[in-house]
């Protein structure tokens, strides 16, 4: 099995209520999703410098592929009232291994062995990071083209969005089917 590290999107900022849910859920025991709790005070997000970070959920999950892990943690996110899963990403920033990882490559080799291999981010202290766009765009250069998105992100990614988009939304069960979607 794998380690997939991804960003989940959620509907909204945990409230002090459903951090406390999370905290105390099973199915987060692990230690492998966190979220960042923003000021009790709704009216005090003005004061956050990054107000799009309260509803990420930075998930390091064990699962045989990544669409496995997304799946895993949207519906553990079900289990906190009101929160839902609406959408997930990968991050641009990645460590040698992430990198490998979404291309099935072993990266390490390559970078000392052929010239023009990207170099680590400037800035990003101990650790080496390095841009996935930039790793994927010399990837291509060397004819090894692998996708800047893999497959998986985008399912996960455009069916969480799907479901959002249906939620509470009243359409009828044949423009469900219709559409090749389950009617229920």
């Amino acid at each position: 099995m794998s380690e997939w590290s991804f960003t989940l999107l959620v509907n909204q900022p945990l409230t002090a209520e459903q951090a406390d849910v999370f905290d105390h859920c099973d199915a987060f025991a692990d230690g492998s999703v966190s979220y960042t709790l923003g000021p009790e005070n709704p009216g005090d997000y003005k004061h956050v410098s990054d107000v799009s970070a309260l509803k990420e959920l930075s998930c390091d999950i064990d699962a045989p592929t990544l669409l496995d892990a997304v799946a895993q943690v949207a519906r553990a996110v079900r289990l906190i009232p009101g929160l839902r899963a609406v959408g997930v990403r990968y991050d641009d920033l990645v460590t040698l291994e992430e990198a490998a990882q979404r291309c099935g490559r072993e990266l390490s080799r390559w970078r000392e062995e052929f010239a023009g291999f990207p170099g680590p981010e400037p800035g990003t202290g101990g650790t080496e990071f390095y841009s996935w766009r930039k790793i994927a765009e010399w990837l291509a250069r060397t004819g090894d083209a692998v996708p800047e998105t893999p497959s998986d992100l985008l399912i996960a990614d455009r069916a969480l969005r799907l479901a959002d988009a249906l939620e509470g939304a009243d359409v009828p069960p044949g423009t469900l089917r219709s559409l090749g979607l389950p009617a229920t």
